[in-house]
């Protein structure tokens, strides 16, 4: 039968619950429990997958090709493991399912209401994900905020959960904000006091308190919390502002939480080997080759709309003794006349739509003549045919993503995408086979004939300038099994040039880098080293 955690937050969203959760997690599993997770976004979307990134920061894509939080990204490079579209829970869905029920007369004439149908149908997707996956414990992290109108179905459900499954089989973990002020420089826990008053109205009363706070919590603060918010003092845990979000687990688990949570749940403690983590959190923390990656694209306001991305370079930095900083380059400054600025590698990743396409084939084209590693994922790959197309075959071309009448169409719609008009859900998603050919740069990369990584696109090369890109030197070493869809290219006359239509940042993880990432973070030491 499985157990529950359920981890919920206060004061403000952005604290680090899925830090948090993930952390819980990783220590866990390494104490030899299965483990799976859950995130809950109490957002009306049936997924992430429409929204814009300055919003909510990256579209995390699965193996199945769900399109969900980016905090299932932590969750899978904490946990090691593929989670599905099931482990995450939005409004949408539940509503979407309730009432699909309701059309089908599945509740017999009653009246469909928030309580029971609603809330049940989250206990029961709850318990479905973690009797599926043959969970000893489910973490479920409740975005958003204690007191969000939204939140509440969400909180009334885990509430009810733990009426019905017991207290010693679910385990209820708030983080909330301990500010410091400026003027008297005292960690204030009135924020933490109301958030948990909030929470308790609801009828849930927290089992224990994760404290962020920029510095570690003092023993006066932790004994201030225990009493105002009815927690035992060994209950009180803090999360200070980390050097790395991987540090998290060693911070916690240096103050016993798991212990403390193991015996809430009536489980046995049993040793935790963290010896390959605590070894890569050094070498990430302590790189002694220091390399600048410019990241060109349009989001660069917000790191999280590439979050992957850049935990994808800190798994490939860890192995290579390096530390990478990333210089944020805006597309649409370089078409403005901006140049370059002067980085170890360039990367180029994937988006939508005209603005600052322009530049990103600027920045290509200027490492492709320049030497300069290079990397291109998904658009990226696509602007990579355009801006070789344009500059070395001499076509006059775009996707026509971009230019619908271009002369050249020499990147298109895929064939499944004509007369789709719903956006949601409808691209090319999720984990597909891609076939490498032996003696190239890729498959020395990833030392297998054939590999699956994770899509999202509605575009491809065209295949009718295949042949013409090949007879000017273009090299396409990966292609779907059909072989009619390409899905890697790379230069030989070039230190590091390679794209990917796939994603391979959605499957780097902390001890096995993301081979495309690695080989790029390689070549920028090289460049910069000359190793």
């Amino acid at each position: 039968m499985p157990k529950y955690i359920v981890v919920t937050g206060g004061v403000l969203s952005g604290l680090g619950k899925g830090i948090v959760s993930s952390s819980i997690g990783l220590l866990l599993k390494r104490r030899g429990y299965k483990i799976t997770a859950i995130k809950i976004d109490p957002y009306l979307n049936c997924d992430a997958g429409t929204m814009n990134p300055f919003q909510h920061g990256e579209v995390f894509v699965l193996e199945d090709g769900g399109e969900v939080d980016l905090d299932l990204g932590n969750y899978e490079r904490f946990l090691d493991m593929n989670l599905s579209r099931d482990n995450n829970i939005t409004t949408g869905k539940v509503y979407k399912n309730v009432i699909e029920k309701e059309r089908r007369g599945d509740y017999l004439g009653k009246t469909v209401q928030i309580v029971p149908h609603i809330t049940d149908e989250i206990k029961n997707w709850i318990r479905g994900v973690a009797e599926k996956e043959g969970a000893d414990i489910c973490i479920v992290e409740i975005g958003g905020t204690v007191g969000d109108i939204e939140s509440m179905p969400f909180l009334e459900a885990v509430r009810q959960l733990r009426l019905e499954e017991g207290g010693e089989n679910v385990v209820f973990i708030h983080t909330t904000l301990v500010p410091i002020l400026k003027v008297v420089g005292e960690q204030k826990t009135k924020p933490t006091q109301h958030s948990v008053k909030e929470l308790r109205a609801i009828g849930i009363d927290p089992d224990a308190i994760v404290g962020r706070c920029i510095e570690p919590l003092k023993e006066e603060t932790k004994r201030k919390i225990s009493l105002f918010c009815n927690v035992p003092y060994e209950a009180v845990f803090s999360s200070p502002d980390a050097e790395c979000i991987y540090e998290v687990p060693l911070i916690l688990e240096e103050q016993g939480i798991c212990k403390y949570i193991l015996k809430k749940l009536n489980l046995s403690d049993r040793e935790a080997n963290l010896k390959d983590w605590k070894d890569f959190v050094n070498r990430l923390k302590n790189g002694k080759k220091k390399i600048d990656i410019g990241l060109v694209g349009k989001y660069t306001a917000l790191g999280d709309s590439y979050l992957s991305i850049l935990e994808a370079f800190r798994h490939a930095s860890a192995e290579l003794d390096a530390k990478v900083n990333v210089v944020w380059v805006e597309a649409e400054e370089l078409e403005e006349g901006k140049k370059m600025p002067d980085v170890d590698a360039v990367l180029v990743p994937g988006g939508f739509g005209e603005r600052g396409a322009e530049g990103k084939i600027m920045a290509i084209k200027y490492a492709r003549e320049n030497k300069i590693p290079f990397l291109g994922i998904c658009f990226g790959f696509q602007l990579a045919v355009v801006e070789y197309g344009r500059n070395v075959v001499g076509l006059n071309c775009h996707s026509t993503e971009i230019k619908p009448d271009t002369e050249h169409p020499i990147i298109t719609i895929l064939p499944e995408q004509y007369g789709i008009k719903e956006l949601g859900g409808t691209m090319r998603l999720g984990a597909q086979p891609v076939i490498i050919k032996e003696g190239t740069l890729a498959f020395k990369l990833y030392k297998q004939k054939k590999i699956y990584e994770r899509h999202r696109h509605r575009y491809e090369v065209n295949p009718e300038y295949v042949d013409t890109l090949e007879k000017h030197g273009l090299i396409f070493s990966g292609v779907a099994e059909d072989k009619i869809r390409m899905e890697i290219l790379e230069l030989q006359e070039h230190p590091y040039f390679i794209a990917s239509q796939f994603h391979p940042e959605f499957k780097s993880r902390p001890l096995k880098p993301a081979p495309l990432f690695y080989g790029f973070i390689e070549s920028a030491i090289k460049k910069r080293y000359g190793e």
